[in-house]
């Protein structure tokens, strides 16, 4: 580090990405990315006109953005804000918000943590349950924000629909930040509780479920007044933070229904066959929610297992954390991906 960087940011330990390596012909398995293109819409929509046009700056609103997303998810445009990917959106969250505290589970997205002592939020760091199960009671009676990752990465596992409500009703003076980057694969969303509780914040994204991981994408729903506050953060820092081709892929990606429920299902469909077949060859497998599975092999570590898929071009995900060691974190890759991944399985078993 040069000696320029200020003393409160030299013990500031930076988020850890998955790996992007550039050897063709892996199987990538390790950054939950989406094993699908884009809509042939979002291509069509990226035109050659559209880059003509790029000397001019971006729409600030990001109008038609918005509107796609508030008309799929019934909401009024003054109830969703876009960002350079959700995790743009958590950080502006974290700014408005979190400055008398924020609360978050141990095993959890890591950047939850790395925010937290960039913008100077204490932290209460809650431990899940000996099952990986989010504490509810634990995050009922709060002095902070509350921010969950619904499902939970790494692990997959998703709290129902009835526990957000008690938490918000827990909550009646915290914010709660329900971070939603992959509930397109689970079975409901808080966006319906928007109405009832001035309280929640949903942040997803277009990264998962609607292959732009690249277009950094994302965005956040709530009542008016939160989100008129987010944007009080946005347009204090960049108010151009959504490129004029992004917004095009956006909107596009959004109103493609049926491309988006044909690639999400094929991704649930092998999800579950994965796990299965996980289960069959003796691994523990957690109940997943997302389109990854978290899964601890039975016949050797977390980290020899991902080494020797490694060594067989295929990469998963591992963090050497005391309890989550055993596992690795798979993504789910079209159903032939699976395939490869499970015959190697059973090939380093033998």
């Amino acid at each position: 580090m040069s000696r320029f960087l200020s003393d409160a940011r030299k013990s500031l330990a930076p988020y850890t990405p998955g790996e992007q390596p550039k050897v063709m012909n892996l199987i990538k398995l390790n950054t939950n990315e989406s094993p699908f293109p884009p809509s042939p819409k979002v291509i069509e929509a990226v035109s050659a006109d559209a880059v003509s046009k790029l000397r001019l700056y971006s729409d600030i609103q990001t109008t038609g953005l918005v509107q796609a997303i508030a008309e799929r998810n019934g909401l009024a445009p003054a109830q969703v804000i876009t960002s350079n990917g959700s995790d743009e959106i958590l950080a502006f969250a974290f700014q408005a918000f979190g400055a008398e505290g924020v609360a978050f589970p141990d095993i959890t997205y890591g950047f939850y943590s790395v925010w937290a002592e960039l913008f100077s939020c204490p932290a209460r760091i809650v431990p899940l349950n000996d099952d990986f199960t989010v504490p509810l009671e634990s995050f009922m009676t709060n002095t902070h924000m509350v921010v969950l990752a619904n499902p939970n990465a790494p692990t997959g596992l998703a709290l129902p629909l009835s526990d957000i409500r008690k938490l918000l009703d827990a909550n009646p003076d915290q914010l709660v930040v329900i971070d939603e980057a992959y509930a397109d694969f689970a079975d409901e969303s808080a966006v319906s509780l928007i109405p009832e509780y001035e309280n929640l914040l949903v942040v997803q994204t277009f990264s998962k479920s609607r292959q732009l991981a690249g277009a950094r994408l994302g965005f956040a729903m709530g009542q008016e007044c939160l989100i008129a506050d987010l944007n009080r953060i946005k347009f204090s820092f960049n108010p151009y933070n959504v490129n004029s081709l992004t917004q095009l892929a956006g909107e596009a990606a959004m109103r493609d229904e049926a491309y988006f429920t044909s690639c999400r299902d094929k991704i649930i469909a092998a999800r579950g066959w994965t796990e299965k077949e996980l289960i069959s060859l003796g691994f523990t497998v957690l109940p997943s929610k997302t389109n990854f599975i978290f899964a601890a092999p039975n016949f050797c570590g977390g980290q020899e297992y991902l080494s020797a898929l490694r060594e067989r071009n295929i990469l998963v995900r591992h963090w050497n954390s005391e309890r989550i060691r055993d596992y690795v974190r798979i993504t789910v890759g079209t159903q032939e991906q699976m395939e490869t991944l499970i015959q190697v399985t059973k090939e380093l078993i033998k």
